[in-house]
């Protein structure tokens, strides 16, 4: 009995090709983004040169983003590796950008939020090291959700262990002797709640307090949503929770968690004479996988345009 279907008549070398096109499909492909392409890791690098950045004030930036540590692929050990390929690139400032611990499918064992803090803490920059969090960060805080503000305990083990915490606030750091404001926004979808994700995001506030006089200014937000509304005095906005799509073929993408769809889902955005990085990160939501999008360690190597710049 046939089904009716008018199913193309191959050659046998036709065959194999697509038997082999097949086999890659449904075994290979599942096994690569279930068990090779989440341990890999890479340096992804960025060199720019922003017009209102002083010029002679070099920054080398680190980018570490969406950890989701207690996955089956982001144990304590691969933490540390993380950790030391971030050193190794002699970083003046490094950004952590939130989603620290994982809630996928698989995960196991789940690393506790003071271990994950310990880790990170042996992060290290003459400039210091900033971080924000993420949506991940309030929907595994239950006594934050409650309150509908923070502390964040992950945010405070953070802060416990040396790495300053920014929500909705700026830092000012001294990178060889001059100065650089790092801004960091609240996170765009903190809270869970019946009628949707609430974000407790403010952006006015987060810049409220950094003087508009030509220092240069870095802008971390956990999700890239945020670009569009990001006024001209930032010099950089930073941000990862895309995961690059975390399942890519090639430049299509099935899905980027941002309401502008594929936009901002990688890499370098420049519009309006504004600039964007979105890291790709390190880890995995929803289920363990990657396909497409190989775990990155980012670093952003800044010069300047601009004549004359404050310090």
């Amino acid at each position: 009995m046939t089904l009716g279907i008018p199913w193309p008549r191959l050659r046998p070398g036709g065959r194999a090709v697509a038997a082999g096109l097949l086999f890659g499909l449904t075994v290979v492909g599942p096994l690569w983004a279930l068990l090779v392409e989440p341990r890999r890791l890479r340096v992804q690098r960025y060199a720019l040169t922003l017009p209102r950045w002083p010029r002679g004030h070099d920054v080398r930036v680190a980018v570490v983003a969406d950890l989701h540590a207690g996955g089956p692929h982001m144990v304590a050990a691969r933490i540390r590796r993380i950790v030391a390929l971030t050193n190794a690139q002699a970083p003046d400032v490094v950004l952590l950008l939130g989603d620290y611990r994982a809630d996928h499918v698989g995960t196991w064992p789940r690393l506790w939020t003071d271990r994950i803090a310990s880790l990170l803490s042996g992060l290290s920059a003459p400039g210091g090291v900033v971080a924000v969090l993420g949506d991940h960060d309030w929907t595994q805080d239950p006594a934050a959700q409650a309150r509908g503000a923070p502390p964040v305990r992950m945010g405070a083990m953070l802060e416990r262990h040396g790495i300053r915490v920014l929500h909705n606030d700026a830092a000012r750091l001294s990178v060889r002797n001059r100065a650089l404001w790092v801004a960091g926004l609240g996170d765009q979808r903190a809270l869970h709640r019946p009628e949707g994700r609430i974000g407790l995001d403010d952006l006015d506030a987060t810049l409220g307090g950094v003087p508009d006089d030509g220092t240069p200014v870095i802008l971390c937000a956990h999700q890239p949503d945020v670009f569009p509304r990001v006024p001209l005095r930032v010099d950089l906005t930073v941000s990862g929770h895309t995961h690059g799509g975390q399942i890519r073929f090639g430049p299509w993408v099935p899905f980027v968690p941002s309401r502008h769809g594929a936009r901002y889902a990688r890499g370098h955005v420049s519009e309006g004479d504004r600039d964007l990085v979105v890291s790709s990160g390190l880890g995995c939501s929803g289920l363990p996988v990657r396909f497409g999008v190989v775990p990155e360690v980012v670093t952003i190597d800044i010069a300047g345009g601009a004549t004359d710049g404050s310090s």
